[in-house]
C-alpha cells in the first residue's frame, strides 16, 4: 500500500537540520525552516528540528533559552564547533547522526554544506528502506566571498555533489538555480519558492526613540552584512546623493568580521548612515513600516527573503538585476545593473525625487507578493513531496 499523497491521512515523522536555530530568525534559513516545520507540525505531523548548540551568529546577547517543545516542534540541540566555518558542519555532522538512528519518514537536510553528511542518511537506508532524504538548495553557497578562500568552498561544493547524489528529491527557490542543477548534474529539481506571511504595520515608536527614525525619512537595508549583499555598493552609491533622508543598515554579519569593519569605516563622517545591528520583533517589524524604500543590493542571492518580508509591508524596493532578485519583483520595483554604483546612486536619487512615483510601487506590491508566494501553499507543495513514492 502506498502511503502517497492522495493518502494524506498518514502523518509523517518529519526531521529537519541545517539550520542555525529554527527559533532565532538569524537568517533566511532559518525562518523558512520555522515556516515550514510550524505548519507541519499543524497538520498533524511529527516534527523535529536539529538546532546548533552554540551561541546566536550575531552575539550571545541574541540567544534564545533552549526548550524542548516550540509551537509543536520537538527541539534538539546538537553538538557545535564555535569556530569559523566549523558550526554548521560539526552541527550538520551530528544531526545527521542521530537522524540515522532515528526512524523517520522524511529528513529534510537545508543548505549546500549540511548535505556533505547525507551518505549518513542513505547508509541508514539498509534499516529502515523507506526513509526519504529531502534536500532544499537555499543557494548556489560554494559561490560566497567568505568561502572563496579555497576549502570552504571545496567541502560545499562536495556538498552539493552528495545532494545530487543521494537526496531523493532536490527542491530549489528559483528557475535559475534549477536551471543550474538540470545543466549541471542533468539532475531534476522542483520548484518550491520561499513564502511570505501577512504583517502588521506599525507605527514609529521604538526605532524613533533609539534612532530618530520617522515614518519615510530613510532608506532601508535589511539583512545580513556580508559582502555578496552588496552593502559597500550600496553606502558609495548613497554617500553621492543629495537627500536628507537617512540610511539605515541593519542586520549582523556571518563570519564576516573583518568585513563588517570595512563597511563602519566606508560610512565615517557621514553622520546620516545609521547601523542598527542585527533587529528582531518589533524594531524589525517598525523598520519594514516606516521605510522610504527598501534596498537590496546584492551580487548572490538563493532566494531573499528579506526582500518578499519588505514587499509584504507594502514598500517600494529598488534591487540588483540579478535573477534571483528580478524573479521575485517582476514588474513591481526598480532594478539597478548589479555592481553598478553609478547606475545605484542614479535609481537612489531618482526614487527620493519622484514621491508619486514610489507609492505606485506601494499601491500595487503588497497583494501581488502575498498572492505569489503564500505559505500555506508552499507547505503543502513540500508535504506533497515527502509523500512521493514513500511506502507504508
Amino acid at each position: 500500500m502506498k502511503r502517497g499523497k492522495d493518502n494524506i491521512a498518514g502523518k509523517l515523522r518529519i526531521a529537519h537540520f541545517g539550520q542555525k536555530n529554527c527559533m532565532t530568525s538569524e537568517g533566511g534559513i532559518e525562518v523558512v525552516v520555522a515556516q515550514l516545520a510550524v505548519r507541519q507540525a499543524a497538520l498533524g505531523h511529527d516534527v523535529t528540528c536539529y538546532n546548533r548548540s552554540g551561541h546566536h551568529v550575531s552575539g550571545a546577547e541574541y540567544d534564545v533559552p533552549k526548550v524542548k517543545e516550540w509551537k509543536g516542534i520537538h527541539m534538539k540541540y546538537v553538538p557545535t564547533i564555535q569556530k569559523r566555518g566549523m558550526a554548521a558542519f560539526s552541527s550538520a555532522f551530528f544531526a545527521a547522526v542521530s537522524c540515522a538512528v532515528r526512524k523517520y519518514d522524511v529528513v529534510h537536510v537545508h543548505a549546500e554544506g549540511p548535505a556533505c553528511f547525507l551518505p549518513i542518511l542513505t547508509a541508514a537506508k539498509f534499516f529502515h528502506k523507506n526513509l526519504k532524504i529531502c534536500f532544499t538548495c537555499h543557494g548556489l553557497d560554494w559561490k560566497r566571498s567568505k568561502w572563496a578562500d579555497g576549502i570552504g568552498s571545496k567541502v560545499i561544493k562536495y556538498g552539493e555533489k552528495m545532494a545530487v547524489r543521494f537526496a531523493d528529491e532536490i527542491i530549489v527557490l528559483n528557475k535559475s538555480t534549477q536551471e543550474y542543477f538540470k545543466n549541471t548534474y542533468n539532475r531534476k529539481t522542483t520548484l518550491i519558492p520561499n513564502g511570505v506571511n501577512s504583517p502588521k504595520i506599525m507605527n514609529a515608536n521604538l526605532i524613533f526613540q533609539e534612532w530618530g527614525l520617522k515614518k519615510d525619512s530613510y532608506i532601508l537595508y535589511l539583512s545580513r552584512i556580508t559582502p555578496e549583499k552588496g552593502v559597500y555598493h550600496l553606502i558609495k552609491a548613497y554617500k553621492t546623493l543629495n537627500t536628507d533622508l537617512r540610511l539605515v543598515i541593519a542586520g549582523g554579519g556571518s563570519d564576516t568580521r573583518k568585513y563588517e569593519e570595512e563597511i563602519h569605516e566606508l560610512a565615517v563622517g557621514d553622520d546620516r548612515i545609521i547601523f542598527t545591528g542585527f533587529v528582531r520583533g518589533q524594531r524589525l517589524a517598525e523598520l519594514y513600516s516606516n521605510a522610504y524604500i527598501y534596498v537590496l543590493p546584492s551580487t548572490l542571492e538563493g532566494m531573499p527573503l528579506s526582500l518578499l518580508e519588505a514587499m509584504s509591508y507594502g514598500n517600494c524596493c529598488l534591487v540588483s538585476d540579478i535573477p534571483e532578485c528580478a524573479d521575485v519583483v517582476g514588474q513591481n520595483a526598480m532594478l539597478f545593473r548589479t555592481g553598478d554604483v553609478d547606475d545605484l546612486a542614479d535609481k537612489l536619487q531618482f526614487l527620493c525625487e519622484n514621491e508619486a512615483l514610489v507609492e505606485q510601487y506601494r499601491d500595487r506590491v503588497g497583494k501581488y507578493i502575498e498572492r505569489k508566494y503564500n505559505w500555506e501553499e508552499i507547505v503543502t507543495k513540500t508535504v506533497s513531496l515527502y509523500y512521493k513514492g514513500l511506502d507504508s
